[in-house]
């Protein structure tokens, strides 16, 4: 088992050190695990298991919901937000600062992805309050770490890779999301109140008082983007949709917002179709490797050996979670989010499951830390995205997000500490 993990080690660095796509190095690795320690036909199960990953009726949610994302993230979305929220920031310590928070947390729970979240809400955002003499430190540093919430709030691509990889019912792990992504908006708000109290020479005046009719009327701007929130998420809730056809009815929704809002046109929908496909196959293709990867470690039995082992050092579920915090933490200074989930999951649930540690919690888990290795250098995809919009080097950009990665982390102590948090809402489901 030592000869057989050192090698798998040193061939996955290899393999990724050499610019290898992830999902051929899961790929290899499986292949080297099979034909090299096993006697089991490699060629056969490498043909049933891509196949039986590439079918799962639960997958075909992930391209529609990075649909309605893409189309979304090509609409006017950022702008009504933008116009929606700031008349009611204005007195609130930190003011349009937290149009980031809020903004982020509304566009996540309509596109399921945390670079599209950072993307579109900085177009809108770092401009407009830069202009308006914020600290930009902050502003960046704010969207950085609120856009992060793209990962956990439903409906989130990372929690249907999640399900499907281990089997967990993906409107239950939809569902769990929703009040730790509430807990983080705010934590992510309280700081920025601390924040503008200890420096209030950073923030600068409130704009006019504008008068509740027109806040009103600026808000109506929100309605769309509500309706769709609750047309998506609350059909899951409330058992009338699977899903896979909560997934079908946000990509008409969308559709029709953005014809409404004038955006739509072909060009758009082009571009929408086709950068749905490439995401979705890049993920599809991943989870094939993954797939066939858990199988042959089970083939092996380094997972169980691996597991048993763990058991015998005696660590405590909080223990053996700081361990994994740490190595989630470590991968995802190198791997984006999905990788790491789907290149661990079939190493790790066992020695999860061994002590006792619910699954649909550790899921929900698992995307927090993974979303606090968005904006760690090297690899924190979130902090390429902000480089590319402002053009900073992406160190600085990282000590502006470093304050968001410890709220993450005190989010994750509060779910361990009160695990109810994540469990409530999925068991009052109940089988729906």
């Amino acid at each position: 088992m030592l000869i057989l993990t050192l090698t798998l080690f040193v061939t996955l660095l290899v393999l990724l050190g050499s610019g290898v796509w992830v999902a051929f190095s899961l790929l290899g690795l499986g292949w080297i695990a099979l034909s090299q320690f096993t006697s089991i036909p490699t060629g056969d199960v490498m043909a049933s298991d891509i196949w039986g990953a590439s079918y799962s009726w639960e997958l075909t949610a992930l391209p529609m919901f990075i649909w309605m994302g893409e189309i979304l993230f090509r609409s006017r979305l950022a702008d009504d937000m933008f116009t929606g929220l700031s008349p009611w920031m204005q007195r609130i310590p930190g003011r349009l600062l937290h149009t980031n928070v809020v903004g982020c947390g509304l566009f996540a729970a309509v596109s399921g992805s945390s670079a599209a979240t950072c993307a579109t809400m900085g177009k809108m955002t770092i401009p407009e309050l830069t202009r308006r003499g914020y600290d930009e430190q902050l502003v960046i540093g704010t969207l950085a770490g609120s856009a992060t919430l793209g990962l956990l709030i439903p409906p989130s691509i990372i929690l249907i890779v999640y399900g499907v990889a281990t089997d967990q019912s993906i409107a239950r792990l939809f569902i769990a999301g929703i009040f730790p992504g509430l807990l983080l908006i705010g934590l992510f708000a309280a700081y920025l109140m601390l924040w503008a109290w200890r420096h209030p020479d950073k923030v600068p005046a409130a704009d006019a008082r504008v008068a509740w009719g027109e806040r009103l009327k600026r808000s109506r701007r929100l309605i769309p983007m509500l309706a769709l929130i609750v047309g998506v998420i609350g059909s899951i809730y409330a058992g009338l949709a699977s899903p896979t056809e909560a997934a079908a009815v946000g990509v008409v929704l969308s559709l029709l917002l953005a014809k409404v809002q004038g955006s739509m046109d072909r060009e758009v929908f082009r571009d929408a179709l086709l950068g749905a496909v490439r995401t979705s196959c890049m993920i599809a293709f991943i989870l094939a490797g993954a797939s066939f990867l858990t199988a042959a470690m089970g083939f092996t039995g380094l997972p169980s050996d691996l597991a048993a082992w763990i058991g015998t050092l005696g660590l405590s579920p909080v223990m053996l979670l700081a361990a994994l915090t740490v190595l989630f933490i470590l991968l995802g200074c190198f791997l984006d989010g999905i990788s790491v989930v789907v290149l661990t999951t079939s190493i790790l649930l066992p020695m999860v499951e061994a002590a006792g540690i619910d699954l649909i919690w550790f899921g929900i888990y698992l995307v927090i830390v993974v979303e606090m290795s968005q904006i760690t250098p090297p690899i924190g995809f979130n902090l390429f995205v902000l480089q590319g919009m402002t053009g900073r080097n992406i160190l600085s950009i990282a000590w502006a997000a470093l304050p968001f990665f410890f709220l993450m982390m005190l989010g994750v102590v509060l779910i361990g500490l009160f695990p109810e948090i994540v469990t409530y809402l999925p068991t009052a489901m109940g089988n729906r």
